[in-house]
């Protein structure tokens, strides 16, 4: 059997795979790297860990089999692939040791945990809190992000500061999950009442509260802040749990062997960027809210954009039209006469020098501006080093619209100087701010420039690209006819690579309903 020892490509960053060696070799080679941490766990059966370990029999079967929960935060099946946070940590995991992945999503926990008890997955990565009730009964892997559990309301109503000010319905997800939050909360408020439903899940719940179907919910902050760019009126009354860790769950009579692996992949990825690139990709861009501009945007989706949709769909050319619309939002608000105070003008604010390379002969014209837009973007793509991977050659590229593409080359100096990887947003973004620092702009071929907006600028994009993408899953968006009547220099050299799925990848989606 075939089997890699290294992680190989995780969000956009590629790693070469070892040669390929037989089960017992790898099991050694795997073996021999968490030797160190058994120590350190103290077990002293661990440095010899039998034929029948957890660890061993993956290895042999060759096979990794994943329990999660479906979730935008977790695992759901994207437009060409499987995405989620959680679902491509385990990929990842399953590339580490080099076997294939096999993920069973379920609806619930209360589906999904049985399955770990009867032994049939070998772990669950679905976004769980270590409580002391759920440590009692099963194991986990090392912790790699924290949460709050929030009192969800609408914005609008009274907002209850503490329990004692809760009027109206508190429904919330049946099961553990969400029902362990409450536990402090009901010894000391005995006469507490709430209803638990099997039939929503917890995206359907704040949706509801968004819609005035209920009072109040209770939701995990990392859920919240995605929901909040889709339901901008939802808040935070308070906080119901102090910060809790989220780590794997695992059988409770499972070796060390598993974990062990566990822990050396976390520490691997978490020391070489891929964890914080991860995170970024789905929580990075919405963990900034702002209501009034969420809530504008939203109306401008309906009203305004039925108008150039068609322009933006025709003139996308290989890129998702959905991000070009983004883009024109962030740029003008979708408003074709548009222009700032640096002179740049039109849905794209296209420059002067760039409206002419791109031989736009009026930038207030939707349709040219949009179709110079889109090809100027397309250029910068190309222009952005082959081996950086999206969607980090999206967002580098969105970031050199509206920076320039030689500043993003400074940044991304200034990053490799301060020992940070030069590919990766997550790294660049955070030393683009700064390119305002003489001490770091005297060095750069380029000089000052203004970072710290570009950073803002990709990250409402994501936001807004982010929000379009939902609602065109929940709904259709609305055409031109079908609005209500009252609805008014370059330094790359590089070819653009496609993020193109890959249907050989091994990867083999389990669906629990089978």
């Amino acid at each position: 059997m075939k089997l890699q020892t290294r992680i190989s490509t995780i969000m956009g960053v590629g790693y070469k795979p070892l040669s390929e060696q037989k089960i017992t070799k790898q099991f050694n080679n795997i073996i021999a790297g968490i030797s160190s941490i058994c120590v350190f766990l103290a077990l002293s059966s661990c440095s010899q860990p039998p034929p029948s370990s957890s660890l061993t029999s993956i290895l042999e079967s060759g096979v990794l089999k994943v329990g999660s929960v479906y979730g935008r935060t977790t695992y759901y099946n994207g437009p060409t692939s499987p995405e989620g946070f959680e679902f491509e940590l385990a990929k990842g995991f399953a590339d580490f040791l080099g076997v294939k992945l096999e993920v069973y999503p379920y609806y619930s926990y209360r589906e999904l945990l049985p399955q770990l008890d009867n032994h049939q997955v070998d772990l669950i990565a679905a976004n769980i809190t270590m409580t002391e009730q759920r440590k009692s009964k099963y194991r986990f892997g090392p912790a790699y992000q924290s949460v709050n559990f929030e009192l969800v309301y609408k914005k609008g109503e009274d907002r209850p500061r503490d329990i004692e000010q809760l009027e109206g319905n508190l429904t919330i997800v049946a099961n553990d999950l969400y029902r362990e939050p409450l536990e402090s909360l009901i010894a000391e408020n005995e006469s507490m009442f709430w209803t638990e439903t099997d039939e929503k899940d917890i995206e359907e719940l704040l949706e509801m509260v968004s819609n005035d179907e209920l009072d109040y919910t209770i939701s995990d902050s990392n859920i919240l802040a995605v929901a909040r760019r889709r339901y901008p009126n939802l808040g935070i009354g308070f906080s119901v749990t102090d910060t809790l860790q989220i780590g794997w769950l695992l059988n409770k009579d499972t070796d060390d062997s598993l974990r062990a692996a566990l822990i050396e992949y976390f520490g691997t990825i978490q020391s070489n960027g891929i964890f914080s690139a991860l995170e970024d990709k789905y929580f990075g861009h919405v963990q900034s809210f702002d209501y009034v501009d969420t809530r504008a945007f939203m109306r401008a989706v309906e009203k305004t954009l039925p108008t150039f949709r068609e322009l933006f769909e025709a003139y996308a050319g290989d890129n998702d039209w959905r991000l070009i619309a983004a883009m024109s939002y962030q740029e003008s608000h979708w408003k074709p006469k548009a222009k700032s105070p640096t002179g740049v003008r039109g849905m794209m604010m296209l420059t002067l020098g760039t409206a002419s390379d791109m031989k736009v002969t009026s930038r207030i014209d939707a349709e040219q501006s949009i179709s110079g837009g889109a090809r100027y973007f397309s250029s910068l793509l190309r222009r952005i080093p082959a081996r950086i991977q999206s969607p980090d050659r999206i967002w580098m590229s969105l970031a050199a619209y509206n920076v320039g593409l030689g500043h993003l080359e400074d940044a991304r100096v200034i990053t490799q100087s301060q020992g940070y990887n030069p590919d990766l947003w997550v790294d660049v973004k955070k030393h683009l701010p700064l390119l305002r620092q003489k001490k770091f702009y005297r060095t750069t071929r380029y000089g000052y420039a203004r970072g710290d907006e570009a950073v803002y600028y990709v990250d409402n994009i994501r936001r807004y690209y982010d929000t379009l993408i939902w609602l065109e899953d929940q709904t259709e968006l609305p055409s031109i006819d079908e609005l209500p009547a009252d609805a008014d220099e370059g330094v790359y050299e590089g070819v653009y690579e496609s993020d193109a799925y890959d249907p050989a990848a091994k990867v083999i989606l389990k669906d629990a309903t089978e």
